[in-house]
């Protein structure tokens, strides 16, 4: 597998106007010890990067529109090549925020629903208000014929929801829906007694599977849950497909499991490079190093590209290379990122626990 930077998070800051139970940053309205950048560092961010690879840049946070010059920062990256991207919670956007998307350049935004009503969602983001702020958004985007995702994060709290917000999504008129399995950081290790639990976590896996075989109009795909894609490998294995590999696409990741220091990675607002989202350990510091010298040198992102070394199930598992098993989790559950996925059910071939 080749292990070049195709997509990259950026925490353009850390304050936020909502504050989710899941948040892996634990952002607030505050500063909090973690200050915006100046828009002169971003720019010697986005020159850093260019100046090695060209990936999809995610212009995160908190929540990117409480910064000014947030269009500045996407304006000079799209200037550079770069394809810029935009998270947002949907609350903030009007209008403007619209004309400002096209005006820097910006090819895709992302926007989080987490309930089809505003009682779960609203609970869920610990903000009245926010599905409705998330509704707006999508409609001003499409009304402006801007293409946006959609991003639903799930646990026991809002499961239930699952298939309700899928049809929403859809209907919204999004280009995808992505169905996040929670990882307990931030925030997150608040909620741990709310996590899905393994059980349901596979048949979650299994409903996903099932809906998306006859899916044609939306882009549709698990996130944080790697096993995914060991369980559509049998599926095609039990039928007979010999387009298995092909169409999981080994070599690009594209149908891959965990993607953390391969090809994806996160840059935290103060200059962290982390391996994904969820990943709480730094490999280095763009303020110290370029971002070249962290994506090839660190022990960080070698031991996460090392498959045979990874730990119990998953490094003797024959599904390791689709799958990977989620490190965020590893991490998260057992202080070890090389560590067995703790949700994943399945024995690899010939293997006993010790």
């Amino acid at each position: 597998m080749e292990f070049t930077p195709k997509w990259i998070a950026w925490e353009i800051t850390r304050r936020c106007n909502l504050k989710c139970v899941h948040c892996r940053s634990s952002s607030t309205l505050e500063v909090d010890g973690h200050p915006d950048f100046s828009l002169t560092e971003a720019k010697r961010v986005i020159d850093d990067i260019v100046s090695y690879a060209s990936p999809v840049v995610v212009l995160s946070g908190g929540e990117p529109l409480l910064r000014d010059d947030v269009f500045d920062i996407a304006k000079y990256g799209t200037e550079k090549g770069l394809r810029m991207c935009l998270a947002t919670n949907g609350a903030l956007v009007t209008e403007a925020t619209c004309v400002g998307i096209k005006d820097s350049g910006i090819r895709m935004v992302s926007l989080s629903l987490d309930g089809a009503t505003a009682e779960v969602h609203d609970d869920f983001r610990n903000q009245p208000g926010a599905f409705a702020g998330m509704i707006n958004a999508a409609k001003l985007f499409k009304a402006n014929n801007i293409p946006f995702l959609i991003n639903s994060s799930f646990t026991v709290r809002n499961k239930d929801s699952i298939p309700e917000v899928y049809k929403l999504a859809k209907s919204l008129g999004a280009t995808a829906w992505y169905m996040f399995m929670i990882v307990p950081t931030g925030r997150g290790e608040d909620i741990m007694e709310e996590l899905v639990p393994q059980a349901m976590y596979d048949e979650l896996l299994e409903w996903h599977y099932e809906m998306e075989k006859n899916e044609d109009d939306i882009l549709v795909r698990p996130t944080c849950a790697p096993s995914y894609y060991r369980l559509v490998l049998e599926k095609k294995k039990a039928h007979g497909d010999d387009f298995v590999r092909r169409e999981l696409k080994f070599s690009t990741g594209a149908g891959k499991g965990c993607l953390a220091g391969q090809v994806i990675s996160l840059i935290d607002v103060d200059g962290n490079v982390l391996p994904c989202s969820y990943f709480p350990l730094s490999a280095g510091n763009v303020r110290e190093q370029t971002f070249k010298d962290i994506w090839e040198s660190s022990k960080l992102f070698q031991d996460m590209r090392d498959f045979k070394a990874y730990k119990g199930r998953c490094g003797k598992c024959e599904y390791v290379n689709v799958c990977g098993g989620c490190r965020a989790r590893a991490y998260a559950m057992t202080g070890d990122y090389m560590e067995a996925e703790p949700f994943c059910n399945y024995n690899p071939r010939g293997y006993k626990d010790k």
